[in-house]
């Protein structure tokens, strides 16, 4: 499939990258005017490619975990640290997510593009419809974050364009508003990959609405992806994090990275230290201990799990999610070794790779092996062309499960649509006699989406959005606490699983991450100091 290219004409990126803050009395000679740049279709694509370029960041996608119990993010400088163990302030916001870039580009368009004729109207209004909905999602992306922003306008200077924060309703209605107009204007089919189709509006409706408690929405687009006929699982689950499963059907829309053109960074600081990288982003033992046994069972229900071996006899995806002590793995020069965290001495020599050597080890002892298994699939594993899914139809399938369970209980249907997703990697069907109520079928689908997603970006909204049974987030449980690692030896022996011997009551001082703590109103990021000061409108979220 051809894919969406991200070179920018220079006048085009001059002319929608004005930012409120840097309104000039003049023109730069070397920008293009409206008057002069909105003549013809071939100007309107290329302010379309304008509007794509940044409208969701590979990066922000593969820290987004570091923010729920599922990640770690070892430097507090990168930003994502903090927003898990409860340390950020409106001076130290973290990564800053309040970013009307794409907003602004998406108002220039659709304010120009009335003016231009189109040989074919339906041409026309499905670039206005990808507009409006890269537009949407990054409305939707702040609104969930901070709660409510500023709907904003094309402001003709920086003091008019400070404006006080809608109410995160307000906000809500606009982009459900908006995706439900523009939806039916959208082809059913990408043109190009990285595209917005009809798909990735639907699936982008489904999520703000499953994130928001109307299941009856979640639950009706969910179905609307799927009568499009055109996704599927993939059957190789692991290839749908490889640049070979760039084009898999399952994926209804993802960041592209090219070639020497526009890459993707952030994968070299993902490996560990002995491969070159920083560590700066890493699974959790959460995360492990969240997988299901190959029986079905979690590992409190399964008498035969073994904490001592705790990756023997696991579901499939935590070895094709996470790369663990004792696991195979590639190295850059194509050979084989043996993934070995927990000794601090290898032959004689210091460990690389021990969890406490040096800043760049993992200090979970894991790596992720979503989007860097293998390494020899980058030629240079700081400039890749990883292309982080942003929707994809097993969410499609998972959503409608959750929905429907919430609205109406257990049923066939919402049986099979798990199993579709345990099944194509090996694991078994529900147990329809044990998941046989609304409550209990919940706990399994939440630890399925857990595990299904792991390393997406997908967590933290959902322990957010998730209640427990005494009517608080799932957050103040899971982000509240001790982030531990494990210790131990790794082995030589011929089984992958059972390599790692984990050091049972080990010390809690050799354990220690870091202590987190998660409050009720951390369940909005602060707004950033810098961000305050250029607006005196704007008010802080409570708490910060």
């Amino acid at each position: 499939m051809k894919r969406l290219t991200h070179t920018l004409f220079l006048g085009t990126a001059a002319l929608l990258a004005v930012s409120c803050s840097d309104f000039l009395d003049t023109t730069p000679l070397d920008a293009l005017s409206p008057s002069t740049t909105w003549q013809t279709e071939a100007d309107a694509q290329k302010f379309l490619v304008g509007c794509y370029d940044g409208w969701e960041d590979g990066t922000e996608l593969l820290y987004m975990d570091c923010t729920s119990d599922f990640g770690y993010n070892n430097f507090s400088w990168e930003g994502y640290k903090d927003f898990a163990n409860g340390n950020m302030t409106e001076a130290n916001a973290g990564a800053n997510f309040y970013d009307y870039t794409t907003i602004r580009r998406c108002n220039t368009f659709l304010q120009n593009i009335e003016s231009v004729t189109f040989s074919d109207e339906a041409v026309k209004k499905d670039m206005i419809a990808q507009v409006r909905v890269l537009r949407a999602y990054n409305y939707f992306v702040m609104n969930w974050l901070y709660g409510g922003v500023p709907l904003i306008d094309n402001y003709e200077s920086a003091e008019e364009a400070k404006v006080p924060r809608d109410t995160e309703e307000e906000v809500r209605k606009f982009i459900e508003t908006e995706l439900d107009e523009c939806t039916a204007d959208l082809n059913k089919t990408p043109s190009e990959r990285g595209r917005i189709a009809r798909g990735a509006a639907l699936a982008l409706r489904m999520r703000e609405a499953l994130y928001y408690g109307d299941y009856a929405t979640a639950k009706a687009r969910a179905e609307a992806i799927s009568a499009l006929d055109v996704y599927e699982l993939e059957p190789d689950y692991s290839k749908l994090f490889q640049v070979a499963g760039q084009d898999s059907k399952e994926i209804i829309l993802a960041v592209q990275y090219i070639p020497n053109t526009k890459t993707l960074g952030v994968i070299g600081q993902m490996y560990n230290n002995g491969d070159g990288g920083w560590s700066s982003i890493v699974p959790t033992y959460n995360l492990i201990d969240t997988y299901e046994t190959e029986n079905g069972l979690t590992i409190k229900e399964d008498p035969d799990y073994d904490p001592v071996h705790p990756f023997k006899d696991r579901d499939p995806r935590l070895a094709m999610t996470v790369c663990y002590p004792g696991a195979d793995y590639v190295k850059a020069d194509g050979s084989t070794s043996i993934f070995n965290t927990l000794d601090k001495t290898l032959g004689g020599e210091s460990n690389i790779n021990y969890m406490t050597v040096a800043d760049n080890a993992s200090k979970t002892g894991l790596t992720w092996n979503k989007y860097l298994a293998p390494i020899t699939q980058y030629a240079d594993i700081w400039n890749t062309n990883a292309c982080p899914i942003v929707f994809r139809y097993a969410e499609a399938l998972l959503t409608w499960a959750e929905a429907e369970n919430e609205l109406n209980g257990p049923s066939n249907t919402v049986y099979e649509k798990i199993d579709s997703v345990r099944t194509r990697v090996d694991m078994p069907k529900v147990d329809r006699t044990k998941y046989n109520t609304a409550d209990k079928l919940r706990e399994l689908i939440r630890r399925e989406r857990g595990v299904e997603f792991a390393g997406e970006g997908l967590r933290r909204a959902d322990i957010l959005r998730w209640i427990t049974s005494d009517g608080k987030m799932l957050a103040e449980t899971v982000l509240n606490g001790r982030l531990e690692r494990r210790v131990g030896t790794v082995g030589t022996g011929s089984d992958p699983e059972t390599r790692a011997t984990i050091t049972q009551n080990p010390s809690p001082e050799e354990v220690l991450i870091e202590n987190r703590t998660f409050k009720p109103f951390h369940r909005y990021f602060p707004i950033g100091q810098s961000v305050m000061d250029k607006n005196k409108a704007l008010k802080q979220n409570e708490g910060y």
